[in-house]
């Protein structure tokens, strides 16, 4: 197996968190986007929507997506469990991070992508042009803190996001709140319950991955 991988952007480092847990050490093929080596032929050959983590498998079959690569390891290597042991388990961890990534992953992005000089004309990822509009950046701003206020609520009382144990859930918010820093924006600062779980996760040894 090996990873599509840039060490950078948020989604391939969820990825990178997942191996981190499982200690699974896989060789990383960097994919330089900022180089837009994303949209050569030869990668939108492998995944055709121009983005990373592309996981390799070892029969030669790619898999996209963050959720599709974690449930592929998962069930490889079962062992810490990260999409849940229970159905109910199971479901609260795709339903948490579905609310991750379509509440908070897109809210931080249309930030991003619609203020920073360097995603002119690529206002949305994969292989065509967007330009942006600047009229969506606040709007952004507020969707973010929404739904941080929605981690906050979530967290209280609770050590983790979804289930009683670390799951992929924990991963993805995890890498969102330091996504958040790239629009300066600390969501733990007035966020007690989501500081406290901020800080026991990131001493966990797969943060730096």
């Amino acid at each position: 197996m090996r990873l599509f991988d840039f060490n950078r952007a948020p989604n391939p480092r969820r990825a990178r968190m997942i191996l981190a847990e499982k200690s699974l050490d896989i060789p990383l093929v960097n994919v330089d986007l900022f180089a837009m080596e994303q949209l050569s032929p030869e990668f939108l050959a492998i995944n055709p929507a121009g983005t990373v983590p592309v996981l390799e498998t070892d029969d030669g079959i790619y898999i996209a997506e963050t959720v599709a690569i974690c449930h592929y390891l998962d069930s490889l290597f079962p062992e810490p469990p990260l999409m849940g042991t229970t159905p109910s388990g199971r479901a609260q961890v795709l339903m948490w991070n579905n609310i991750i990534e379509h509440y908070g992953m897109s809210a931080i992005a249309e930030v991003l992508r619609n203020l920073s000089p360097g995603f002119k004309n690529r206002a949305l990822p994969g292989n065509r042009e967007y330009p942006q509009m600047p009229e969506l950046v606040q709007r952004g701003r507020h969707r973010m803190e929404q739904f941080f206020d929605r981690m906050e609520d979530q967290l209280n009382n609770r050590k983790f996001l979804a289930t009683d144990e670390y799951t992929l859930a924990d991963i993805s918010l995890l890498a969102m709140c330091d996504f958040a820093g790239w629009v300066r924006v600390n969501p733990m600062r007035t966020r007690p319950a989501l500081d406290k779980w901020y800080a026991a996760a990131s001493m966990r040894p797969s943060a730096q991955a």
